[in-house]
């Protein structure tokens, strides 16, 4: 087997067993505070608490994913997340169930993952040849789709019969045995950039990558059609469960089969990207996905049956990786390896900022307006971008296949 193949098995695997361990955890506590408090106040709390450190830290994350090791950067992150945990798990067993506790950690743990996301986005490229990211990244969203699907479904059965202390020692664990795999077994040499003795500043590097984003056309022009894309995401993403709740019935079976709906369709989409790998120009790929997205999000403010519903939701699923994929890989590809830390932490905070931003302008219109509304138009809506980022020249010419070298 190619030395290459031998690397990306042992990282996705450790990627794999912390994400899920990590995943049990955020459902668990989401629960935990949603049974013990049925405050929707405080479920909006905890959702600010997992968003704003992430979109803070991203910008700084992506200076250090180019400055340092970003094998190590992983490590320390997944080490951090796994020790504040392991101390919220014996405080909890002490006796001291405080709620704010999981405030603070829920805090901790995107501070955790917003120093992890670019790392892993900017070292993906150091391990796999570029002909092959689609593949990897399409099998890597597949994983992270499968986990989606398992892990509510385990952390609710787990919270049944044990505590959730218990939860937090699995999570340990499992960052456990991914530090030691990485650490033990992952061996890739430190990108040219984090060989080299450092002499500018963190705000230095920071600048250095804005410039970079402002003399590179398509950068700038990606960046905001993703700016746009994610705040017309919102009513989809977080208004589905009210409007099911409200035109179909508030029965919590309902609510699991739109997740398990979206989940399953995620994990077939994965699978037709990394097996088909898209359109030669990557963009055609990403406009094929977001057009299926528009058109199903505004399919989901029509439809009168709830299997209909659900199909609809499935293929909205589908769409999701068929999209992330290329969007991912082309970022890997087009962008210097020393600058891909801070393109990566950039996006975090684009990504991580712009839905909230969506919610913040159609959530309170949703109390006066129909979801189903609201639905439609930002299907509408997506579907002209997606014609749009189709038909612009610079993102068109980026998207065309890597020419790979002879000798």
């Amino acid at each position: 087997m190619e030395k290459w193949k031998k690397d990306i098995i042992l990282f996705l695997s450790s990627q794999t067993i912390s994400l899920f361990g990590s995943s049990l955890v955020q459902y668990a506590i989401m629960w935990y505070i949603t049974l013990t408090t049925e405050s929707g106040m405080m479920m909006t709390l905890y959702i600010i608490c997992g968003f704003i450190p992430t979109f803070i830290l991203s910008p700084f994350a992506g200076v250090w994913a180019d400055r340092f090791n970003r094998k190590i950067l992983i490590i320390v992150a997944d080490a951090s997340i796994a020790f504040a945990t392991l101390i919220l798990a014996i405080v909890f067993l002490m006796g001291y169930e405080a709620t704010w506790l999981l405030f603070v950690m829920a805090a901790i743990r995107a501070l955790g993952t917003g120093i992890q996301t670019p790392a892993v986005g900017a070292i993906l490229p150091q391990i796999v040849p570029k002909e092959q990211l689609t593949k990897i990244n399409g099998i890597n969203g597949s994983i992270q789709a499968v986990i989606m699907f398992v892990s509510p479904i385990v952390s609710a059965g787990l919270l049944t019969w044990a505590t959730l202390e218990m939860i937090f020692f699995i999570d340990v664990i499992t960052a456990a045995i991914a530090i030691f795999t990485l650490l033990v077994f992952f061996k890739i040499p430190v990108h040219a950039k984090a060989a080299v003795k450092q002499t500018t500043s963190y705000f230095s590097d920071m600048k250095e990558g804005l410039a970079y984003i402002k003399e590179t056309n398509f950068l700038k022009v990606f960046f905001l059609f993703f700016a746009v894309f994610f705040v017309l995401m919102a009513p989809a993403a977080f208004l589905t469960p009210l409007q099911v709740v409200r035109s179909f019935g508030d029965e919590v079976w309902r609510l699991t089969a739109i997740e398990i709906a979206f989940s399953v369709g995620m994990m077939a989409g994965g699978g037709i990207i990394a097996t088909w790998g898209g359109f030669k120009n990557k963009i055609y790929t990403m406009t094929f996905a977001s057009l299926l997205m528009g058109a199903c999000t505004f399919a989901l403010g029509v439809v009168p049956i709830f299997w209909l519903y659900l199909l609809f939701m499935a293929i909205f699923g589908v769409a999701m990786p068929i999209f992330n994929t290329p969007t991912m890989t082309l970022v890997q590809e087009k962008v210097e390896e020393n600058y891909l830390g801070r393109i990566f932490g950039v996006f975090g905070m684009i990504s991580t900022s712009m839905m909230p931003i969506g919610m913040l302008i159609f959530g309170p219109i949703a109390d006066f307006i129909e979801i189903e509304i609201l639905l439609i138009g930002t299907g509408i809506l997506l579907v002209l971008l997606s014609f749009l980022l189709g038909k612009n020249k610079t993102l068109v010419e980026t998207g065309k296949p890597v020419m790979t070298e002879t000798t």
